[in-house]
């Protein structure tokens, strides 16, 4: 997937306030279907998206309510 209209994360790897600042509903949008898709090259790609998110609903809620699913973690039984 065309990662270009998402702000520096590749660039950067890093998630400072400037970046969570970059990130519109477009670009929220394209990092939630990527996310959706989940077809990345190594795990750690995809962990990093979602630690973007989970960045971006702290930080920017207003763009992440249709996305929360993504975030939320479903309680489980390891018994």
């Amino acid at each position: 997937m065309n990662r270009s209209n998402v702000p520096s994360l590749l660039k950067e790897r890093r998630i400072t306030p400037e970046l969570l600042n970059e990130f519109d509903d477009a670009s929220t949008a394209l990092l939630a279907k990527r996310l959706e898709d989940d077809d990345y090259p190594t795990p750690f790609e995809g962990l990093n998206d979602w630690h973007l998110l989970r960045a971006l609903a702290i930080h920017r809620p207003e763009l992440t309510i249709p996305y929360l699913h993504l975030i939320d973690q479903e309680p489980f039984d390891e018994d």
